[in-house]
């Protein structure tokens, strides 16, 4: 049986996909802050991880270097109900093995936790080009990473006063 630790702040969702992986022969425990995440990590021994992005107290990404180094061999996939590029693409430098925005379908989550590699495929990818309101949020997203979440800095570096910066990052991001 695969070991299942579900990182999630919301104890609701993090109950529900505990359900949901039971049934597929994942053995399943939660977590709901990051230094109850670290502890139980340390004696369940996951298999697999999923850990949400947005955590009551922190930021899920903060997680992945400390439970990658605990964990080397671990399946880590970080979830977000914000999803973007300079996200996803910090998540896997940082080390988790795959990115998923919320909500997902069981088959999704099963195909990234099982390491498929035709996963993103399978579900096909849009090959459409994104709007430019879609790429204007993911620049913001880039620019706001690079300055470590600061939003003075990223208006600045932006050209944009930053009660308008504030109001787009209010915003929830567009579909492409």
């Amino acid at each position: 049986m695969k070991r299942l630790l579900i990182i999630e702040d919301d104890r609701s969702l993090a109950a529900i996909l505990a359900r949901r992986m039971s049934k597929h022969e994942f053995e399943c425990r939660q977590s709901h802050d990051a230094t109850e995440a670290l502890l139980c990590a340390r004696e369940f021994k996951p298999s697999h991880i999923l850990l949400d992005m947005k955590l009551a107290e922190g930021n899920g990404l903060a997680l992945i270097s400390p439970l990658r180094r605990s964990l080397p061999d671990v399946v880590m996939v970080l979830l977000t109900g914000y999803a973007s590029i300079a996200t996803a693409v910090e998540a896997i430098r940082l080390g988790a093995d795959n990115y998923l925005a919320k909500p997902t379908d069981t088959q999704t989550l099963l195909n990234v936790l099982n390491n498929s590699a035709s996963a993103l495929t399978e579900e096909g990818v849009d090959e459409a080009p994104l709007s430019t309101k879609r790429l204007e949020w993911e620049h913001i997203q880039q620019v706001l990473t690079a300055n470590k979440g600061n939003v003075s800095a990223t208006a600045r570096q932006l050209g944009m006063h930053r009660r308008t910066l504030q109001r787009k990052l209010l915003k929830k991001p567009v579909s492409s």
